[in-house]
């Protein structure tokens, strides 16, 4: 059931309270910071007190509620916006929390002389103020989380390049760990420049993987698998004598892949594959 007589409170001050809750901020520092200027700051707060006092009209103290759901909206917006430009949690769950001492002083005026309804109304306002405050943190995490996977995402793909070192070879160095996450993006980021480049070898250099263990070796044996279905051949570089010892004590099948200890000799056989040498007149990039 609907709240009424908070409601009217949050409607019949809303001016006012949009005057207080931005002086509140104000002292709390939030205008001293270059990330965002008072007209935004009042845009914020002028759009969350219009969609509050309609929620609580239609929806009471319910805060997933559907009479909510635009102010989670409004919530999730300005939580992300924050976010972005480098805000903290308590900096933005402090957006809603400082509406509270507001709040408070409009309801001490109104129910003065009704000392139970006082208190009533104060808790609710309390529990609203607070759950809103959640949902705020809560979408700021969120939209932390995304900005944080969108990075390793293009961390991702800047760290498998795949390069054309002749007309026909590619080179895919590889550094770091290689897991199944990134074992796909290395395929389709390799599978794709075989097509746009036509080329017939890929030598897939390992020299920045530090260790090679079953599950590192599968991911290549899937890597290659996956160029051989292109038509692509494949050479295998920067094998390491403890990588090799490893690969060997492991019993991972790669005696039907060429492999070089450095690049330069994977490089110096691709060209030989493709009927050139080091000191021949070729055509390059």
């Amino acid at each position: 059931m609907a709240n009424g007589r908070l409601a009217q409170v949050l409607e019949r001050h809303r001016a006012q309270l949009s005057s207080d809750w931005i002086r509140e901020q104000t002292a709390d520092g939030v205008l001293r910071d270059t990330r965002i200027d008072e007209a935004e700051l009042r845009g914020q707060c002028d759009e969350f007190l219009a969609l509050l006092v309609r929620a609580t009209l239609e929806g009471g103290t319910n805060v997933s509620g559907p009479a909510f759901a635009p102010v989670r909206d409004m919530l999730e917006r300005m939580a992300r916006w924050r976010g972005e430009r480098g805000f903290t949690p308590s900096q933005t769950a402090l957006f809603v929390l400082s509406l509270k001492k507001p709040i408070f002083s409009r309801i001490r005026v109104d129910f003065e002389r009704e000392p139970g309804a006082l208190f009533q109304e104060i808790w609710r306002a309390t529990e609203l103020i607070d759950s809103l405050a959640l949902l705020t943190t809560e979408a700021f995490q969120r939209g932390r989380e995304a900005v944080i996977a969108r990075q390793q995402a293009e961390m991702l793909e800047l760290s498998t390049p795949v390069v054309k070192l002749w007309e026909g070879i590619l080179a895919l160095p590889l550094i770091g760990t290689l897991d199944s996450a990134r074992t796909q993006t290395v395929m389709e980021t390799l599978l794709q420049r075989v097509v746009e480049t036509g080329s017939e070898i890929v030598i897939i250099d390992i020299t920045g993987v530090p260790t090679v263990d079953t599950l590192v070796a599968q991911h290549l044996l899937k890597t290659v698998s996956a160029a051989r279905l292109m038509g692509v051949e494949c050479i295998i570089s920067g094998v390491r004598p403890q990588i090799a010892q490893t690969i060997v004590h492991l019993g991972v099948a790669l005696s039907d892949v060429i492999t070089k200890a450095n690049l330069a000799d994977a490089f110096k056989l691709a060209l030989s594959k493709r009927g050139m040498g080091i000191g021949a007149r070729t055509g390059g990039v």
